[in-house]
């Protein structure tokens, strides 16, 4: 009644019907379907979810309005996925191919991202500046800087990456993002712990057990943190309403950086004294 859908049928189970029984009697009202208000890459979702070749699509009073395809959804995830890449580089998505972007738009594309980047990297300047009486005094500290904050960039980069692409897929939902930070929290502490070990042996050789000690710990909380900022920040981008991709691999890298030297340098002021 009133266009009104009432269910949605493959076509083999018509063709082995009774052709004497009618379609209601072999309905049984459970069906996907899209509202004509959702976003195009739920359709994506929806016709991988539930393994369809057509989705109904249907307006706010349940009226049937349409049709979505699987040919109409492939275009749209090729769409969404390249998206998606740009923005994980940093890179406000593009309007149109590469090739056929200007030199002038490419460079307003990249160069919004980057200035913001090069404000959050000051932080780093200032905590070195804030520490430069620790760093004068073991000057040896220096030479393991670049080995922690790459490192802590690194595993955001990687926990970061794998929270994004699932909450795009729907593998994981938001709700779960307190057994999501209990899982990563283990994973922070195996991955510090072993990337620890090998920071003691290079600190160890390099500048004495002391020196050693403070690589080795800082290398562990660095890891720790660096974990959990990089499932955090995803799910908090959703909960914002705002893409996920956001969170991309520059600015984890850049956020891990100012802390992992905070760390750092905290931990070395206390265990040398």
């Amino acid at each position: 009644e009133s266009w009104r859908l009432l269910d949605a049928l493959e076509l083999q189970r018509f063709i082995l019907a009774d052709p004497e029984v009618a379609v209601e009697e072999i309905m049984d009202h459970t069906y996907a379907y899209l509202s004509a208000y959702d976003d195009r890459e739920q359709a994506v979702l929806a016709i991988e979810r539930y393994d369809l070749s057509a989705l109904p699509v249907i307006n706010s009073d349940g009226v049937l309005v349409g049709v979505v395809t699987v040919d109409d959804v492939l275009d749209v995830a090729r769409e969404e996925a390249t998206e998606d890449f740009q923005k994980s580089a940093a890179v406000a998505p593009l309007k149109m191919s590469y090739r056929d972007t200007s030199v002038l738009q490419l460079y307003r594309k990249r160069i919004g991202w980057l200035v913001v980047l090069v404000l959050i990297s000051l932080l780093s300047s200032s905590v070195i500046a804030a520490f430069e009486e620790t760093l004068a005094a073991t000057l040896a500290l220096a030479f393991f800087i670049p080995l922690l904050i790459d490192s802590g960039g690194n595993a955001g980069a990687q926990a970061a990456s794998l929270m994004i692409r699932d909450l795009a897929t729907g593998e994981i939902e938001p709700a779960q993002w307190a057994k999501i930070m209990l899982k990563e929290i283990s994973q922070g502490l195996l991955l510090g712990a072993a990337m620890g070990v090998a920071a003691f042996v290079l600190g160890y050789w390099r500048a004495g057990a002391q020196v050693g000690l403070v690589v080795s710990f800082s290398m562990l909380v660095v890891v720790l943190v660096a974990n959990l900022l990089g499932i955090l920040l995803p799910f908090l981008l959703t909960r914002l309403k705002l893409d996920p991709a956001v969170a991309s691999s520059p600015l984890i890298t850049t956020l891990v950086d100012s802390i992992g030297l905070l760390v750092y340098f905290t931990i070395a002021t206390s265990l040398l004294k």
